[in-house]
């Protein structure tokens, strides 16, 4: 189907412009975005879902949502294991050792008055230790790029919302395009029963001849087959809206919002990508990256540079808790790199590669999102003209099929005419619907494209 087509090429268009974003996970749009984890299970009767309550229960339920924090919480952790190097370590234990020595074994025996066997004797040991690198440069930016790693997962993350945002508003807007089909089909079969009906009286008054009893028949099954087609398709779009939502999935439910049909209001293009490249969560992920890919080059710098550790010790030691005496020690360690064959050289030359690529990843997504408000607004204008067109040509079907009607009543022409606008109608109604469609996944893509999904969505298309 033509609306289906353009949905996709939608959906290609704004997963496409958000593939590095997913870069950790392959480098494509990771299927979990379709997928939830169910909450309940489906209870009597049909519930009220309006498109608010879909997006809610998608930021809450859906499995992409899920995933990316718990990616952010290895992220966290990392950040932390890169903190943990540079904080103190103080560690504390208690030893206590019995041993019994031969000394002949260690060359000693023979002597005058030395016993070969020494012990057994006892050693106790309580003691705190204390670690510290004081100045390790190679450690700081380890912990600078882990610190804007997380930053660019917390980001991603955002971004999967505005994803899951934008999924789940289109997934609503099938639905609705498939309950407008579905009563449109409905009412075109009640058209079709009348015009039988009335073919019928018409034959046995013997004005109308069989021929249009049999084409106003065909024309009934026709409409039959298509509205058992629309209820069908029907069912598996809520299926797949309730998949990606947390829905059990034998819940019964109805939209309460239909299409917006407000005259759509384009921003300037200047503004819309200045707006972007403030608030697309997906770029500032990208800058995120290129600072931790700095920090990863300057941390391979700092692997020749000297380093200071300081490790102390203080305890008490003796044959045991009662005779002993307290002990410490404390040392400083100046490290000065000379040579390591070549480590150093090595990570400078792999860091440098990474943040080169990931300046042009960079600046790739900055065009990438041009390119996506440019082609909002198209789609747009576009979608905003089909549907003033569509309407005017559902006006003219509907005239059509009233003249049609009110000829072959008054015999002067046979149910071919009804036929045919019957037919008209049925383009007109499918031209109009697929229309508001698009026109509302175009708005809804232009909301994503500008980074404002998941903050404008559910009161720009909350319409009734």
């Amino acid at each position: 189907m033509k609306v289906l087509a353009g949905s996709l090429i939608l959906l290609f268009v704004f997963f496409a412009g958000t593939a590095q974003a997913q870069q950790t996970r392959g480098g494509n749009v990771s299927p979990t975005l379709f997928g939830s984890v169910t909450q309940g299970t489906p209870t009597s009767g049909v519930i009220p879902l309006s498109i608010s309550d879909a997006i809610d229960r998608a930021l809450k339920y859906n499995l992409g949502v899920i995933v990316s924090e718990q990616e952010s919480q290895v992220s966290r952790a990392s950040r932390l294991r890169a903190l943990s190097d540079l904080l103190p370590k103080v560690s504390a234990g208690v030893t206590e050792t019995v041993q019994q020595t031969n000394l002949a074994a260690f060359g000693f025996g023979g002597f005058p008055g030395t016993p070969p066997v020494v012990g057994p004797f006892s050693v106790f040991d309580a003691r705190a230790r204390y670690s510290h690198s004081v100045f390790d440069f190679r450690l700081l930016h380890d912990f600078r790029a882990a610190a804007e790693k997380l930053h660019a997962s917390n980001y991603s993350q955002q971004d999967v919302r505005e994803l899951v945002v934008f999924i789940a508003t289109n997934l609503y807007l099938e639905t609705v395009a498939g309950s407008t089909r579905v009563e449109a089909a409905r009412a075109q079969l009640n058209t079709a029963q009348a015009v039988y009906d009335r073919a019928t009286n018409l034959k046995d008054s013997g004005i109308a001849a069989g021929i249009d009893v049999l084409r106003a028949q065909v024309q009934l099954q026709a409409q039959r087959q298509r509205v058992l087609a629309m209820e069908n398709e029907l069912a598996k779009q809520k299926l797949n809206l309730a998949r990606s939502i947390g829905l059990p999935q034998g819940q019964e439910f109805t939209q309460t919002d239909r299409f917006a049909t407000a005259p759509p209001v384009l921003p300037k293009l200047e503004e819309a990508l200045t707006t972007a490249l403030d608030a697309r969560p997906d770029y500032r992920r990208a800058s995120a990256l290129i600072r931790s890919a700095e920090e990863a080059r300057k941390s391979a710098i700092g692997r020749s540079m000297p380093s200071l550790q300081v490790n102390a010790d203080y305890g008490d030691i003796g044959r045991n808790p009662a005779f002993s005496h307290g002990t410490m020690t404390l040392q400083g360690t100046v490290s000065i790199p000379i040579y390591n064959g070549g480590r150093t050289r090595a990570e400078l030359l792999e860091s440098e590669a990474v943040l080169e690529q990931r300046r042009v990843e960079a600046a790739n997504l900055r065009d990438r999102i041009e390119f996506e408000i440019r082609t909002a607004n198209l789609d747009i204008q576009s979608a905003a003209e089909q549907v003033r067109v569509a309407q005017a040509a559902m006006d003219l079907a509907k005239q059509q099929l009233l003249q049609a009607q009110d000829r072959f009543a008054a015999g002067v022409a046979t149910s071919l005419e009804i036929v045919q606008g019957q037919e008209a109608i049925v383009t007109a109604d499918e031209n109009y619907i697929s229309g508001l469609y698009s026109l509302n996944l175009a708005q809804a893509a232009l909301a994503r494209a500008v980074g404002s999904a998941e903050k404008t969505i559910k009161t720009s298309f909350g319409g009734k």
